[in-house]
Order: C-alpha cells, then sequence, then structure tokens
C-alpha cells in the first residue's frame, strides 16, 4: 500500500512517498535516499519491495527545493548537505508519527547519491539505529560549500554499517571503498562490506540494463534484510 505524504521543510513542499506492508503493524521503518534521478520508478519500486519484507519505507524528495522541471544535472549539483539533514531530520518525526511504526525502529538506507546520503544522515541523528549505502560516491566532497565531507562525518555514526560496493565501480573506486572501511574501523563503528567481483556502479539499478546485474543486485538485497532484521531483531 503506497501513498504520497507532502510536509514543509525550510518553508518548501516536500512529498514522500511511503511504502506500508499489507498486514497490521506495528513494523520497522527505512528512510530510504533516492539516487540522482529523484524519486520515480526505480524509487518507488525499492520502496514497494521493503513493503512487501515487512517494512514501513519512506523516500523524502531531496530536490524539492528546485523547479520540477529543472535537469537532474543541476538539481544534483544544487544538492547541499545541510538541507539535505533537514529533509532527513523531519522525514524522522513523520516516521515517528505513523501508527503503524515500531518506536525507535528506525534504518536509513540509499543507493548512489542516497547511499552517501544515508551515511551522512547516520552521521548527525542518534534515532537512527542502522545504515545501508549501496555504492555511494562522491565521499570525499561536501554538497554544498563550506561544510565537512561525508567521508570526514564518518566518525559521528554511532549504528552499524552495512556497504554493497563493485569492485569495477569508479565512484566509488575500491581504494575508496578501503578508506571508507579503513576510517569507520578506525572510529570504532561496526561495519561489514561485501565487496562483487563483476559489478560495477548501479548494479541495482533494474531500470537501467546496462548497469544492472540481476544476482549482483538479489544478492545485496538479501543481505541488506538480513542485516535489518538483525538490527531490529527479527527473524530472517
Amino acid at each position: 500500500m503506497a501513498r504520497t505524504a507532502r510536509i514543509t521543510v525550510g518553508g518548501s513542499p516536500m512529498d514522500i512517498y511511503v511504502a506500508e506492508p499489507a498486514k497490521a503493524g506495528p513494523h520497522p521503518v527505512v528512510l530510504y535516499m533516492h539516487h540522482r534521478y529523484g524519486v520515480e520508478d526505480f524509487t518507488h519500486g525499492i520502496c514497494d519491495r521493503f513493503a512487501a519484507d515487512g517494512f514501513i519505507a519512506l523516500a523524502p524528495d531531496l530536490f524539492h527545493r528546485r523547479p520540477a522541471a529543472e535537469e537532474i544535472k543541476t538539481k544534483r549539483e544544487a544538492m547541499r548537505d545541510d538541507e539535505a539533514l533537514a529533509d532527513i531530520g523531519a522525514t524522522i518525526d513523520v516516521a515517528a508519527g505513523l501508527a503503524g511504526a515500531r518506536r525507535g525502529d528506525i534504518a536509513i538506507h540509499g543507493h548512489c547519491m542516497g547511499g552517501r546520503m544515508a551515511l551522512v544522515g547516520a552521521s548527525e541523528y542518534r534515532a537512527l539505529k542502522a545504515a545501508v549505502v549501496l555504492y555511494g560516491g562522491n565521499m570525499f566532497v561536501p554538497f554544498g560549500k563550506g561544510g565537512p565531507s561525508a567521508f570526514e562525518r564518518l566518525h559521528a555514526i554511532s549504528c552499524p554499517v552495512a556497504g554493497f560496493y563493485g569492485m569495477k565501480d569508479k565512484n566509488p573506486s575500491p581504494e575508496e571503498v578501503d578508506r571508507i572501511d579503513a576510517e569507520l574501523t578506525r572510529h570504532g563503528v561496526p561495519h561489514v562490506f561485501r565487496r562483487y567481483d563483476d559489478a560495477g556502479h548501479g548494479f541495482s539499478h533494474f531500470t537501467l540494463p546496462n548497469l544492472y546485474n540481476a544476482a549482483v543486485a538479489e544478492d545485496a538485497w538479501t543481505k541488506s534484510v538480513a542485516f535489518l532484521n538483525g538490527i531490529f531483531g527479527r527473524p530472517a
């Protein structure tokens, strides 16, 4: 069961795609951070699948401050981490008010740009009990001027992290994933990374056949859900 909720963040209306399980709750919640293409078929599909697996999924439109007709590239280049953090905080508040949500059981998840934003969000909000990142790139530069990069925020993460990466990816490259892994280890952040030899960037993107790797995508999904179920104390 899916719907779109609308709230206001920083004076701008923000839509949130909400997918809920058919069965009565309470259910754990996943905040899903969309990729660079915004809230569209891929985002809907991921959220709907979370709902089918017994999670409430909420995907805020991080581009809500930009004109709807603006090119995706321009929207992405205008992204600011401080604004995205405000959006994540507002979505956490929405999640906390859902009648079918399990109180205190909220995770954050994302692919590509959204994977990066999942780590940024996890560095800020202690309400998040787990973070899952799939091939989150641009980790070493801030979005917006003057702030720390996503990499520089890793030390502040207080929840377990699961990461899924393709060894043929260039953003993040295997060497960059090594740096992220080492930084999380240095700061004592519990994490587990899975790397796939035959996968590149966007391996889960079922709407882009040139990137999609069905076997890898399914393995990453299964392991992501198992990781979240473990965090939330649910049967595998």
